[in-house]
């Protein structure tokens, strides 16, 4: 029988998953090995279902968005959700040995990853679970989020393609604002990190860029637009984080998930800073939320490629014998770190991030 890897693309879905599949699956295949599809996310280790992939299913979706093997962002084998208790929290069990019973039968030597940092925690550990069971599992991550947040690389594919959609939405808001002498606030995703909203901002020309890295002050906010309308600038952009949140005060919260592993949706940052500048101003002020539209259809040519790239090398990495790694970006070049290092950590702007310096000598205002 041949050698078997495990794929998988866990978490939120991002553009360039299927790329990611192509690039691992067919470099594999030639090598002899067979490629086991698993289907939305590790949900398909708790329940059972994946098969062996085919040269045609994996050729022909370079360009397509989403992920042919689905994902899911709630099942974690460690802490799976069976149901709600009579106090309303989540009942949890742990299914990894039933993961890992699977894994062994189906002889699957190696499980690539493409995930976020929650994704490569889960995966870091139910390798830990299959050494400490005696069977030895390999683990390789590919980084995957539109947020940009993983630690230990410069860059995850599809935030370039977020980054564009945000752009884009900002750049025909920007029309309508100057029609109607308007202040237009977009919300971006990004939750505890301000990537998205910082390139999108910086790429609009956005007057305000609002990031969780750097609480607000409404009145600050104020201030600003009123001095560009006593300057004849009669309308103004906003670019915010969902993350963002005025000094002093709380996240802005849209739903709480008990089911989860990470329970908290942000959202509603946008309004409240809308309603507080028009309030302020006397300004009209409108709101945009662009949510789940930055995940959505084909990846950027840049973001095709750095998939392509990231995946191939997760398949190089298991032909050179390695173990328990992620592929990398550092200093512009590909490369791989322990898959542990993004573990449980998030990779937020700087402070002396190049870009938020640029932005600044260009007189954007960040809200503090």
């Amino acid at each position: 029988m041949a050698k078997r890897i495990g794929l998988i693309t866990a978490g939120g879905d991002c553009p360039g998953l299927n790329a990611v599949i192509r690039a691992v699956a067919k470099p594999a295949m030639r090598e002899g090995f067979e490629v086991l599809g698993i289907y939305d996310g590790f949900l398909g280790l708790i329940e059972n279902r994946m098969h062996v992939l085919s040269w045609a299913e994996v050729s022909g979706i370079l360009a397509q968005g989403g992920t042919i093997l689905g994902s899911s962002n709630k099942a974690n084998p460690a802490r799976f959700a069976v149901g709600i208790g009579a106090d309303g929290k989540a009942i949890m069990e742990d299914r990894r040995p039933q993961c890992l019973e699977l894994i062994r039968r189906e002889k699957i030597e190696t499980l690539i990853v493409a995930g976020g940092d929650g994704s490569m925690t889960i995966a870091s550990e139910l390798a830990a679970a299959a050494h400490q069971a005696g069977h030895s599992l390999n683990v390789m991550g590919v980084p995957k989020t539109i947020d940009n947040d993983l630690e230990g690389t410069e860059i995850t594919f599809g935030f370039q393609t977020a980054v564009s959609i945000a752009a884009e939405a900002i750049d025909r808001v920007k029309t309508t604002a100057a029609s109607h002498h308007r202040v237009m606030v977009v919300e971006v995703m990004g939750r505890n990190a301000g990537w998205i909203a910082l390139h999108a901002g910086v790429a609009t020309g956005s007057d305000v860029i609002l990031i969780p890295e750097i609480p607000f002050d409404f009145d600050a906010i104020a201030d600003c637009v009123r001095v560009r309308s006593r300057h004849g600038k009669r309308y103004s952009i906003v670019c915010v984080a969902e993350g963002a949140k005025p000094r002093g005060g709380q996240l802005f919260v849209s739903k709480v998930d008990p089911t989860s592993p990470d329970p908290i949706r942000l959202g509603g940052v946008g309004k409240a800073v809308a309603d507080e500048i028009e309030k302020r101003t006397g300004i009209e002020s409108r709101y945009v939320v662009l949510g789940h539209v930055q995940r959505g259809g084909t990846p950027v040519a840049d973001d095709r490629v750095l998939s392509t790239l990231l995946g191939e090398r997760a398949i190089a990495m298991v032909l050179e014998g390695k173990r328990d790694r992620m592929a990398a970006v550092q200093r512009g070049r590909l490369t791989d770190v322990d898959i542990n290092l993004p573990c449980g950590k998030q990779r937020t702007v700087p402070k002396d991030d190049p870009v938020m310096r640029a932005a600044l000598e260009l007189e954007t205002h960040f809200g503090d």
